[in-house]
């Protein structure tokens, strides 16, 4: 299926040769080039040579978006429609403050409408998460590519950026890497890729040690989460170089490690609505109700993911434990007569096979070896004692933090570009007139939910705009 897509866009698209703007003696100068082809630059450069740039996009990878592909579970969750602006504007944290006049350019319902319009549908789900119809993330980045494409956009994947060269306040140029060696496209690509790479570098190699010139310049290279899509932290090391400020980057709502070492039992199972809290020291410090996932090696899911950062705080100060209430709502006074009841009515079952609808097998009987209770015992012969402690685990099962996964499982990372060196109603730098920043490139901590994806539109479409004129 996607094969076919893929093929009438690749047939509908337009040459990526765009009129030269330039003379022959400058034949390497561009109006913009943009450094990284993910989400947030792809948007730049598409609103760039739609108002009548010659633009470049250079990629490191061979093909473009991987991040993108693997966002929301490849679902690609695009944006989040909470209407309440501020609310909106408050997952941002403190710093969100910078964001109101970007938003207020480029809000999420003109990044719903703009992809609306180029023929994704969308739907909305709770939380406010907005994903493609087809919960399919490609569709996404088809659709950037295709409008790139159909602006004149060209290409060259496979091609890495050295560093920058400057003059002055301005920066001149970019030099690519010497001996960067040729990459050969892996078979089963999607054909949008294969056809971008072939017109982009004819040649098939990476132009090496050149020099690339423009008159303005869109750094899209994202932080360093998923270093294995690209994102390796290669903006920030240009940006110190040129001398701008950055903040240390650490993973980023990132999946958390547990101790127990039959966490891994449990990998694949995923619970809905139930109660997380985590706690140091007896004392509850973060109770939410939300979605959890468990993985080969501890927990993951919107609500983990989104607590993770506070539970890295935490774990500074001693050992800290994640709990979850399978029943949140219900008092234990009614869930005693719940299960007596439930005792009652499979009193001639044995209670390895006794099903609750709200928990998983294999961890009710896990709970049953944590409390040493044999499961061949029949229901009848269950004491109130031994079921009073299934309920109390029911209602707290405890899991113990060892620790947060990396940057290879972060969805983003923090840290990033101070803030206060960058022009908001442009995307400007404050230190090179002809320098724009966009995405996971800005230091701005966000939760999972669209936010992340949202900002990629908003500083894309605002530094495509600006670095055009």
């Amino acid at each position: 299926m996607i094969k076919k897509i893929t093929k009438k866009i690749i047939k509908k698209t337009v040459s990526t040769k765009a009129e030269p703007r330039v003379s022959k003696s400058e034949a390497l100068t561009y109006d913009v080039i943009v450094v990284g082809g993910g989400p947030a630059g792809l948007m730049a450069a598409g609103v760039a040579a739609k108002d009548g740039a010659k633009v470049l996009v250079i990629e490191k990878n061979e093909e473009l978006g991987k991040k993108l592909l693997i966002s929301g579970g490849g679902r690609c969750n695009i944006t989040n429609a909470n209407p309440n602006h501020r609310d909106f504007v408050s997952k941002y944290g403190k710093k969100g403050n910078f964001l109101f006049t970007p938003f207020s350019i480029f809000s999420v319902n003109d990044s719903i409408k703009f992809f609306n319009d180029l023929g994704l549908k969308t739907k909305v789900e709770p939380g406010f998460r907005v994903f493609p119809e087809s919960n399919n993330s490609i569709d996404v980045l088809e659709i950037l590519v295709r409008y790139a494409k159909n602006n004149g956009v060209e290409f060259k994947l496979s091609t890495e950026v050295d560093h920058f060269e400057t003059d002055g306040g301005l920066i001149k140029s970019v030099v690519l890497k010497k001996g960067s060696p040729e990459k050969i496209l892996p078979d089963g690509k999607s054909e949008i890729f294969r056809a971008l790479d072939k017109k982009s570098n004819a040649s098939g190699k990476t132009l090496t040690g050149e020099e690339i010139k423009a008159k303005s310049f869109v750094l899209a290279t994202g932080g360093k989460s998923h270093p294995e899509t690209g994102s390796t932290g290669d903006g920030f090391k240009w940006l110190k170089e040129i001398g701008h400020k950055v903040a240390d980057s650490n993973p980023s709502l990132v999946p958390i490690k547990i101790k127990e070492l039959w966490i891994g039992d449990f990998a694949g199972i995923t619970l809905e609505n139930v109660g997380i809290s985590v706690w140091q020291d007896s004392k509850k410090i973060i109770n939410k109700k939300g979605r959890i996932l468990f993985t080969h090696e501890g927990v993951s899911g919107p609500t983990i993911l989104n607590m993770s950062k506070d539970i890295g705080d935490l774990l500074q100060y001693g050992e800290t434990k994640i709990a979850v209430d399978f029943f949140p709502g219900i008092g234990l006074d009614e869930l005693h007569e719940k299960f007596k009841k439930l005792f009652d009515l499979h009193s001639n079952k044995k209670i390895k096979n006794l099903v609750v609808n709200e928990v998983p097998a294999k961890i009710f009987l896990k709970i049953l070896g944590l409390l040493k209770i044999d499961g061949e015992i029949w229901m009848n012969s269950i004491m109130r004692e031994e079921r009073a402690a299934i309920i109390d685990k029911l209602k707290k099962f405890e899991l113990r933090v060892s620790g947060l996964m990396g940057y290879d499982k972060a969805i983003i990372s923090s840290g990033g570009l101070d803030l206060e060196e960058v022009d908001f109603r442009t995307m400007k730098s404050k230190l090179f007139d002809n320098l724009f920043f966009v995405g996971d490139l800005l230091d701005f901590d966000r939760p999972s939910g669209g936010f992340s994806l949202q900002l990629c539109w908003t500083t894309g479409y605002i530094a495509g705009k600006n670095s055009a004129k």
